[in-house]
């Protein structure tokens, strides 16, 4: 990126980029500010001078290359972006994201919400769930194992994603609850002083799904 872009800019860059997707998959090569504004319900002025921070991206009269927008949003926003969303917060800008999740072309498909009043979102198509509730919705596990074992005896093990090294145990991260037998399984009958299962942090949570940590 060019300039220093704002959160506010930011969070319009998915979609700007899911609606691209349905522009070109509508076959249009091109497009105008005002036109892209149409489909995106953002101001025209708003939407060029988002565009402007990244850099010169259209021509005065022609508008924009759909191709080239889908290509430097992409690379703007990690990858192909098309990972399965859990939308934290259904107030109003999470209410326009949800307005365009029934588009299929993508830029990620929002499978679930989690709201701090869930009962007030209203007319979606996905489960919205309670904020309090979003560890126990999140599937993956982490055991913590302190005894007569070594990394090495569990990275292995059916379901087990990693296995962390710390001063004095084994943090094992699993898929989900129903791999814990497995895990147990394999170090019984070795001299075992801890085993317990935890949820894992909202940190981690956090990372897992959008790649960096929100504590700073």
């Amino acid at each position: 990126m060019t300039k220093k872009i704002s959160g506010a800019t930011l969070h319009r860059y998915p979609i700007y980029l899911k609606a691209l997707r349905k522009i070109k998959k509508d076959g249009k090569e091109k497009i105008m500010s005002n036109e892209l504004a149409k489909y995106v319900n953002i101001k025209s002025t708003t939407i060029r001078r988002d565009f402007s921070l990244i850099g010169t991206l259209g021509k005065q009269g022609y508008g924009y290359n759909v191709n080239d927008l889908i290509d430097i949003f992409s690379k703007e926003l990690g990858g192909e972006y098309n990972e399965k969303i859990i939308l934290i917060g259904c107030g109003n800008f999470g209410k326009t994201i949800l307005n365009y999740n029934h588009w299929s072309d993508v830029v990620g498909e929002i499978v679930c919400a989690f709201d701090k009043f869930p009962e007030k979102v209203t007319n979606v198509s996905i489960p919205v769930y309670d904020i309090k509730d979003i560890k126990e919705q999140y599937r993956k596990k982490n055991i913590f194992i302190k005894g007569d074992v070594t990394d090495n005896d569990l990275k292995n093990v059916k379901g087990v994603v990693d296995v962390v090294k710390h001063a004095d145990e084994l943090e094992v991260k699993i898929e989900d609850i129903s791999y814990v037998d497995d895990v147990f399984k394999k170090v019984k009958n070795k001299q075992i002083f801890k085993f317990v299962v935890e949820e894992p942090s909202l940190n981690e949570i956090f990372v897992d799904k959008v790649g960096e940590s929100y504590e700073k």
